[in-house]
């Protein structure tokens, strides 16, 4: 959801992740380049201190000439080594630190020897080499490098002792000195395993930390209802997809940093439910095809200046809910009550036909038994249409390409009908995914509801079919437009229930088999009003690549 954070994570982990490091050196290399610093400043500072004799009873006071030349060589190749770190040219592994660490212990023991051996203190600089080696290598090494350390020291000492220049107590005090570099090693060892045990938990809970952060935003992401992050200036913080096209808007506008008074009926109902924390969840629509939604309020904290978060949830979906156990139960209520009203009902019909062929009827009642059959007609059509509708098959959706099947369809309604019927494509190779026999109920009971509307408001049997793709949602629809004096708005919003009809003769389960019918197939059924004032029912599609 926020393209900076995911880059920084991305590269917080690979500066943590530990294999972007050899598993036997140290992990942090600007440490190491600071080591080199120190090497560099102590050489230049030996070299510095001998040549203005600042220090003469205690630097090269033995052999002076191979305290020179050591320490010029040292700080030579002490400033070659830091130019190589400044360049990222030295790869921080085991083999080229060792080379390093070896090099200061070899110098720093060829100028205690030419200083005159422990009791000229340079020897202690060992210590830091020691140590130092215990933070960059793991493994045992460090402690070779401490025991190469002590051997030195007491070599040298030794080779003093030999030629007149050291006494016993210089030799105890090379021991000791040895033991003070095993001691480091150990201890520096114990704390380095310490540290990188600590930076591995921490890598770990880094890892898992944005892992779930990144599982928590897409299953943000890829849910069905909207959220949204309201601070108390009403300014959106933060929102998901479904989010804007619950609101009526494509689903990749960003909403983050605008307000809320873009949206006037959600604004409303926030100051409401502020004012009235327990208030019941209001419905709204939000788009021109009637889009309905519920939303609900809840804050982020216990407190009043909280951000609120926003839930924006399709009524479309618990509305389908609840036309499904409606359905449940009017089947079977249907099942179990069919049988007994279609035996009386075919004994009135038979009854009625019989009456009617009788010579000692009088006309006008003639006319009463033309009633009943065609009362009773239409009852069994309510019964049949009833048990269709709750014995309904599942959706065998199929791919299919919306251009070719209205063309063959228009062609043969019109033909059939008699009827004008114009075709309309936004664009070519429009392709979707539905039942072709419950597209084809649901067509053709539009479109005969349309003819028939069109021929009562203006004597003409004309109808416009339209197909494109939809602006908000991305996906294809169909409209069937008809010529009729459309719906009035107080009957609008009950078209698509059960058994309401404002006509004499018809059943009141057209619209509403029609709308389950979509819904089986994942579309929609909606009613508008088109542009041009005519009366218009949209079936929004789902996509063709859709997972029914």
């Amino acid at each position: 959801m926020n393209e900076k954070l995911e880059t920084y994570k991305s590269m917080l982990l690979a500066s943590l992740s530990p294999a972007s490091y050899p598993a036997n050196s140290y992990q942090n290399y600007d440490i190491l380049r600071i080591y080199a610093y120190y090497r560099t400043l102590l050489s230049g500072l030996l070299w510095a201190m001998f040549s203005s004799e600042l220090a003469p009873n205690v630097l090269g006071t033995h052999h002076p000439k191979l305290f020179f030349y050591t320490v010029l060589t040292y700080t030579l190749l002490n400033c070659f080594t830091l130019i190589l770190f400044w360049r990222r040219k030295i790869n921080p592994k085991t083999g080229p630190i060792f080379a390093l660490l070896f090099i200061d212990i070899c110098a720093i023991t060829l100028m205690l020897h030419a200083s005159g051996g422990v009791q000229s203190g340079l020897g202690y600089l060992l210590v830091i080499c020691v140590a130092a080696g215990s933070i960059f290598i793991s493994g045992q090494i460090n402690i070779a490098l401490a025991a190469l350390a002590s051997l030195l020291v007491i070599v040298q000492t030794v080779a003093n002792a030999k030629v007149g220049h050291s006494t016993g107590k210089e030799l105890f005090s090379a021991g000791s000195l040895g033991i003070i570099l095993f001691v480091t090693a150990l201890v520096f060892q114990y704390l380095t395993n310490k540290i990188r045990s600590s930076n591995q938990q921490a890598v770990e809970q880094t890892q898992h930390a944005v892992h779930l952060e990144r599982l928590a935003n897409l299953i943000v992401e890829r849910m069905r209802t909207g959220i949204l992050v309201v601070n108390n200036n009403n300014l959106i913080e933060l929102h998901n997809k479904s989010a804007a096209r619950l609101l009526g808007l494509t689903a990749n506008t960003q909403l983050s940093s605008r307000y809320l008074n873009e949206f006037p009926q959600l604004e409303n109902h926030l100051k409401i439910w502020r004012a009235y924390p327990h208030s019941r969840s209001p419905n709204i629509t939000t788009d021109s095809a009637g889009q309905g939604v519920r939303i609900s309020f809840a804050q982020l904290e216990p407190h009043e200046d909280s951000d609120i978060l926003i839930f924006i949830e399709d009524t479309r979906l618990v509305a389908q809910e609840a036309q499904q156990l409606k359905l449940a139960s009017l089947g079977r209520l249907t099942a179990s009550i069919a049988h007994e009203i279609r035996n009386p009902l075919g004994a009135i019909s038979h009854a009625s036909q019989l009456l009617n062929e009788s010579t000692d009827i009088k006309t006008g009642d003639r006319r009463l038994t033309q009633i009943i059959q065609k009362h009773s007609q239409r009852v069994n059509q309510i019964i049949e249409n009833v048990l269709q509708l709750s014995r309904r098959k599942p959706a065998q959706a199929t791919p299919f390409l919306i251009d070719d099947y209205l063309a063959s369809f228009t062609n043969e309604l019109s033909v059939e009908k008699q009827a004008r019927i114009e075709l309309v494509l936004e664009q070519a190779n429009l392709k979707s995914k539905f039942d072709p026999s419950q597209l084809n109920q649901v067509l053709t009971n539009l479109c005969e509801n349309g003819l028939r509307y069109s021929f009562e408001h203006s004597g003409d049997r004309h109808l416009c079919v339209a197909a494109g793709i939809d602006k908000v949602s991305e996906l294809p629809y169909i409209d069937i437009i008809d010529d009729g004096k459309g719906i009035s708005e107080k009957n609008a919003p009950h078209i698509f229930e059960p058994f309401f009809t404002t006509e004499a003769t018809g059943s009141g389960l057209g619209l509403y088999i029609s709308k389950e019918l979509c819904e089986a197939n994942q579309a929609s059924l909606n009613y508008r009003i088109t542009n041009s004032g005519k009366s218009c029912f949209r079936i929004n599609l789902a996509h063709h690549q859709r997972i029914f």
